[in-house]
């Protein structure tokens, strides 16, 4: 039989998770340079994709491919931290894990990229 977790202790349980996503999105902040950077260009392309996109759609694909960018650096970051908390000497899978990390920020990019591409394309030249 499961155990029953009260309304009280359930909307506690939300709060501390919500918590935990704050200090996670807070220490990928202080500590990662690309997540910075990645921040700065979110605040200074999302006006202009709510401005750009001509319906809810576009608004939600411009700033969508914004944000994956910041999720999948953050998950990048992540996988780096472990990887470097189990050691500091190289090994094949380490260095491949770190590697395909990256590689999910570049592909998250160039999404980014070629969403804003293809909207602003269609608006100005089609």
């Amino acid at each position: 039989m499961k155990n029953k977790i009260s309304k009280g202790g359930e909307i506690a349980r939300l709060i501390r998770a919500f918590g935990y996503s704050l200090a996670g999105i807070k220490s990928a902040f202080q500590n990662e340079a690309a997540f910075r950077l990645e921040v700065a260009l979110f605040i200074l392309f999302a006006p202009l994709a709510l401005w750009l996109g001509s319906n809810g759609v576009e608004r939600a694909l411009l700033l969508g491919s914004l944000l994956l960018v910041l999720v999948v650096e953050v998950i990048n970051s992540s996988i780096e931290a472990a990887v470097d908390r189990i050691g500091t000497e190289h090994h094949t899978l380490a260095g491949r894990a770190k590697d395909m990390g990256s590689g999910a920020v570049l592909l998250a990019l160039v999404n980014a990229a070629l969403v804003w591409a293809l909207i602003l394309l269609d608006q100005f030249y089609f």
